[in-house]
């Protein structure tokens, strides 16, 4: 399905790949072998595709919004391998982390390096609007990661903070993918507003899919353990459902009040599993990605237009 979406976009999404390919060719083989590991380990290639969709709508020029796209896939890629170290994670898409492989250090180091790559790549751009927006983007997503840690194991949180929390986390670097690729190509300021808009409401609908497979997926399709956010103490929006509805006791809290982690771990899935919790997560979801497509009729009617709107749809039936 995505090979569609991405179809209006698919010549520079290449020019994407290929520039990520080059950025593995350092002449220091310890760091080039790094690169190649993290940058080749697939993924969706979600947020440099919606740089390029999102720059199609007015003066599509590639030598500024292929840089951008790469930055933001780079940038995405960074933050994985460092949560990867807070979390202390071992899998991640399938395969051992960085960590895992070559050590906290060494996974520390590469993040810090493709941070540093990223931001060159954004200077490509020669706009002083985007780079700023990129560094606030990145501050958003590190205040967001800083919530999350700071949360940890804590009961007492809202369904509102848990929103505001995956709109920093996630969200901010979705958001700035979209808004990125419109200012770029010169976009109107109405409709730079709207794509921001689609890219923070797809985003918040995205993390909500991603927190509802973490308890119904399998370990296959996620490409790490089920249960992960409830092993480091993350309370997401089917938890806080469970919460919601069983206040007085249930393996949630349990778990948070660190008895039997692994038993409570299986029975909170269970429960989740067993319940309509999923169905009203993803209706949660379905209604951020409503938002996200309602103005996108105000844009100039184009086959990314429609593109954008297939994605939204696609971010809610990932597994439903």
């Amino acid at each position: 399905m995505l090979n569609t979406i991405y179809e209006p976009i698919q010549e520079d999404l290449v020019k994407v790949e290929d520039r990520l390919r080059s950025l593995c060719e350092v002449d220091f083989p310890q760091l080039s072998k790094l690169l190649d590991y993290s940058l080749k380990s697939g993924g969706k290639r979600i947020r440099p595709a919606l740089v390029l969709l999102s720059g199609r709508f007015y003066r599509y020029d590639p030598s500024c919004l292929v840089p951008m796209a790469t930055a933001v896939e780079i940038l995405h890629t960074a933050t994985l391998i460092h949560d990867d170290v807070i979390d202390n994670s071992s899998v991640r898409r399938g395969r051992p982390t960085v960590n895992k492989v070559w050590g906290e250090d060494k996974a520390i180091l590469l993040g810090d390096y493709l941070l540093a790559k990223s931001q060159e790549l954004v200077a490509e751009t020669q706009n002083l609007r985007v780079i700023k927006l990129f560094a606030q983007a990145f501050m958003t997503l590190s205040r967001g990661e800083l919530a999350q840690a700071v949360n940890a194991f804590n009961l007492d949180q809202s369904r509102q903070q848990y929103l505001q929390r995956i709109s920093a986390k996630t969200a901010s670097l979705i958001s700035l993918a979209t808004e990125s690729g419109a200012i770029l190509s010169r976009a109107p300021e109405k409709s730079v507003k709207i794509l921001k808009e689609y890219g923070r409401n797809l985003g918040i609908a995205f993390q909500i899919v991603d927190d509802i497979l973490d308890f119904i997926g399998t370990e296959e399709e996620m490409g790490k353990p089920i249960g992960s956010d409830l092993a480091q103490g993350t309370l997401t929006l089917p938890a806080i459902f469970v919460l919601e509805r069983y206040p007085e006791d249930n393996p949630v809290i349990r778990l948070f009040q660190n008895e039997e982690r692994q038993k409570n771990i299986g029975l909170a899935i269970e429960l989740v599993r067993s319940s309509s919790i999923p169905e009203e997560c993803y209706a949660v979801a379905s209604d951020y990605c409503a938002r996200a497509c309602h103005n996108l009729k105000l844009l100039p009617d184009n086959a990314c237009r429609r593109s954008l709107i297939e994605l939204a749809e696609y971010v809610v039936k990932r597994r439903k």
